[in-house]
Order: C-alpha cells, then structure tokens, then sequence
C-alpha cells in the first residue's frame, strides 16, 4: 500500500523534473505578443477580413501587422507595458466598418509572457438597448447553460462524495485537465511530444475525455485506494486532496503558462437570434451534448447493474458489501466516470469563456454550493443545486453588481441551509 503511494507521488514529481529537464515553456520563450481576428458578419456567417492595416506602438517600439486570409493578425512586442493599438480605417475593405468609428484605438496592457488578444467589433450592431424582460430571457438562457455545465461537474463530485465520504478539493483540477487536453490535443503542442500539427476539435475532445478517464483510474488505483486500505481518516483524505489540488494548478500554470487561450476552430461565431436571446451555436450545442450526458447518467444510475451497485454503496457500503458487491470495484468506476464527466465540463466551459490554468478552480466553490444545495451524495440533488446555482448567479446580475453574483449565490445557499439543511433533494439521515 505504501509502495503505491509512493508510485503515484513519484509519478507526479518526474514529470516535473522531466518538465524542467527539457526546459519546456514555449509560450513564456516566444515572449510577449499581441493578437486578434478581424470577421465581419455577412448573411449568417462571419467571414475573415485580410488586408487590414493594424499598428501597435509602445514600450517595445512602433511595429505594424497586415491581417491575413484568416483574418488574424499578430505582433510580437518584445516586452511588457502598456500599448496603443490603432486600427487604419482607410484599409478595411469596401463596405466594412467599425461598428463604433471611434472606437479605432484601443490601449491594452501586456503582462510578461503573456499572449493579449484584441477585438476590433466591425459591422453594424443588429440589436437595439434591450428591456428588462429581454435581459431577464437571455440571462435565464446563459444561467441555464452554465447550471447544465456545472452539473456535469457537479454530479461526478457529489458521486464520489456519496460512495468514498471524500470532500474531493481536487475535483477543479479534472474540469481544467479537460479543457487544457482538448486544446494541446487541437493545437499539436502536446507537452513532451513533437509538434503533430493537432486535431479538429471534436477528435481531440474525444481522445482528451478517454485520458481523463484514465486520469481518475489512476487517482483511486494509485492514491484512493491505498489510503482507504490503510483506514485514513476522511479529515486526512481532504487534506491531501487541497495538496493534490494545489499540486496540479501549479503543474499546469508552468507547462501552459497564465494565457487565457481559445479553442483553435471556435475563435469567434456568430449569434443564433432565438427571439430575444442570443446564444453562439458552441452554447446551444454544449447545452444539448450537457442535456443528453446528464440524462445518460441518470438512466446508468437507475437501470444498469453498476448504477443501482453505485446507489447501494452510497447508501450504505458495509451493507452493499455484506450483500455480494464489489465495493472497491464500484469506487473504481465511479472515479472514472466521475473524472470524465469533469473533463467534459471543462471542454464546455472552454468553448465558452476559453481555457486557463485555473478553469476548473474558479467555479470550484460554485460546484460545492451546488452539491450542498442539492443535497450531499445524491447526484439528483447535484444536478438541481446546479441549475439552481446556474440560474440565480446570472439572472442576479439584473439587480446587483456582476462582482456580487457569486456572493449572492452563496448567500441563498446559506438561507436554504438553515431552513433545510439535508439541502433540496437529500435525507436528513444522511447528512453527517
């Protein structure tokens, strides 16, 4: 038991000696640029627009950029500051304009290393100021789609709590995992391999939800497990876990650097109108792939064998156990889907807000909150206290600051606690 403790830390600790060895900081090495892509909305779609004329003046000097076919264009600046950059009106081509013509010149700060991208808004805007209601409809839609992502993450955390006991603070870290594998995979830049030129996104998607899978085998096989042979207190286990977690954010913040990055064939869509709502056609799909996944989940739980296996455990191992189940192999599974199932709420979130270092350990709270709402061990539960938490944090925002939303959630958590503290859906046998 010992030995595979050990296994699993040295496993960690290499790859970053290896990561060190090699030197591999590509992002930190290219130095500080400045980027962006110029598409203009034409019928349904948004074309590139090349040719443009684009002039970024500051510390590093006076450097000029012509957009390509893609409508990229990119400058490396050479070091950090503040940079002024302009965009030459008198190259856009015939018939596409600022939708703002004063809005030409816009002053950007750059951190060291850092990659900034800048968006020029061309065209004419469509939509008039909107009313409270039609503010009140498309921040309904945007909370609906971020409750059904934070219950994909949600639900694989309130799983493993149901059947280990374990306050997983790591679970963050599997959201991000996702999203970081899904964009080394579409961009080719896999750390430690050569550059394969990467895949298109659903592909990539694909194989990086399969190594997050893998990923939440080797966390029970290699570390879970062991510790619960070895009888260790679920205090001890959660404090591993905050090492675990702290342990991987940075691990990941030194191989892909503090970039804020987008998905290689998502850098920009255009808006489906569905009446007062605007949703890209990346957030409508997310909420169906969501919607279908969570539903897949729920029909496992209720009718496969391992699901109403994984219910038993929940509800009571010693008892499962006596009963002829295979508690260890339930666990197993549960950290496999559990993991997988983060991994696919960090692709989503990605496609929405971009990938970072830090994409699953900002909205980590959020996905506490929502299995507490809910009410503990029960995926059910997890799954409404999402939605709920989703909802409440962006139509909120109607009223009070967008600093606050996620306070006022934590503060309707805290009220719903003291009038039912087993939370929505849970029993209050349960609780404790």
């Amino acid at each position: 038991m010992r030995t595979r403790v050990a296994v699993f830390v040295a496993t960690l600790m290499s790859a970053l000696v290896v990561m060190v060895g090699l030197g591999a900081l590509p992002a930190a090495a290219e130095g500080e640029s400045i980027f962006g892509f110029l598409k203009n909305a034409k019928g349904k779609e948004l074309q590139p627009v090349p040719g443009v004329k684009v002039t970024v003046k500051g510390p590093g000097g006076t450097e000029t950029a012509t957009s390509d076919d893609q409508g990229r264009w990119t400058v490396e600046v050479g070091k950090p500051g503040n940079y002024t950059v302009t965009l030459d009106q008198d190259t856009l081509p015939k018939g596409v304009t600022l939708r703002n013509p004063d809005a030409d010149s816009l002053k950007v700060p750059v951190a060291e290393g850092q990659d900034k991208p800048v968006l020029f808004a061309l065209g004419k805007s469509t939509r008039q100021v909107q009313s409270k209601w039609e503010q009140a409809a498309q921040l309904t839609a945007e909370g609906l789609r971020f409750g059904l992502i934070l219950a994909l993450a949600a639900v694989g955390l309130s799983l493993i709590f149901g059947t280990t006991g374990l306050t997983n603070f790591a679970h963050g870290e599997l959201v991000t995992l996702g999203a970081l594998l899904t964009w080394w995979i579409s961009t080719g830049n896999l750390p430690f391999l050569p550059d394969f030129g990467g895949l298109q996104f659903f592909p990539a998607a694909a194989i990086a939800l399969v190594l997050c899978a893998a990923f939440g085998w080797a966390n029970d096989a290699w570390l879970w497990r062991p510790l619960r042979q070895r009888g260790t207190g679920l205090i001890a286990a959660m404090i591993v876990s905050i090492g675990l977690s702290i342990f991987l954010r940075y691990f990941y913040l030194y191989i892909f650097t503090g970039n804020t990055r987008q998905y290689p064939d998502y850098q920009g869509q255009k808006g489906l109108n569905l009446g007062p709502v605007d949703l890209a056609a990346r957030d409508v799909w997310s909420m169906i792939v969501a919607v279908i996944v969570l539903l897949a989940t729920i029909f496992a739980l209720q009718r496969t064998r391992i699901g109403k296996a994984t219910r038993a455990v929940s509800d009571n191992p010693a008892l499962a156990a006596a009963s002829g189940i295979d508690v260890d192999r339930v666990i197993r599974v549960v950290w496999i889907g559990g993991a997988t199932l983060a991994g696919l709420a960090g692709i989503l979130l990605g496609l929405a807000q971009g990938i970072n270092f830090q994409t699953g350990f900002q909205i980590l709270l959020l996905i506490f909150a929502a299995v507490t709402l809910g009410g503990l061990g029960t995926a059910y539960g997890a799954l409404v206290g999402s939605i709920v938490v989703g909802l409440f944090i962006t139509v909120s925002t109607l009223w009070i600051p967008v600093e606050l939303k996620n306070v006022g959630a934590l503060g309707i958590l805290i009220i719903i606690l003291l009038i039912r503290p087993q939370g929505i859906l849970g029993r209050a046998q349960r609780v404790g």
